[in-house]
């Protein structure tokens, strides 16, 4: 079996804590070093890893750390049990939400970004929840 993880990089690991446990509720694990975090509460540990804006991002020096408003084909989903009061909590820890709270067959999903530019979304499930729309595209 793999374990997952998720590691999210912020400029400022204060502001980070801050974030993900009053927005999102996590609290905090282990403190490992003076730059990383990790997270608990969601169903798999979260790390926030400080590294400064404009550092290199990966091995090739072109690619660097933004910290505005960005997108990546990889993004986390937090499932809330009340998306109304979960889009409030993170609104009111920074998160900005992008659109509407839309409502699906499924449940409620609320796209948002964090204070980092790291998009997110919120999602409420109802009923079956995504066997809803497996079972109605059957």
């Amino acid at each position: 079996m793999i374990q997952t993880i998720a590691n999210i990089d912020v400029d400022d690991l204060q502001k980070g804590i801050e974030f993900y446990t009053r927005g999102l509720n996590l609290r905090i694990g282990r403190r490992l070093g003076g730059t990383i975090v990790e997270l608990l509460g969601a169903s798999i540990p979260i790390f926030l890893l400080e590294n400064a804006a404009g550092s290199s991002a990966t091995a090739f020096p072109t690619v660097s750390r933004n910290y505005q408003r960005h997108w990546t084909p990889v993004h986390l989903d937090f499932v809330v049990d009340e998306i109304g009061h979960a889009v409030a909590n993170a609104r009111a820890a920074g998160a900005k939400l992008e659109g509407e709270v839309e409502t699906h067959v499924w449940g409620g999903i609320a796209r948002m970004s964090d204070p980092f530019g790291h998009g997110f979304c919120l999602l409420e499930f109802r009923g079956e929840g995504y066997d809803e729309i497996a079972r109605n595209d059957s």
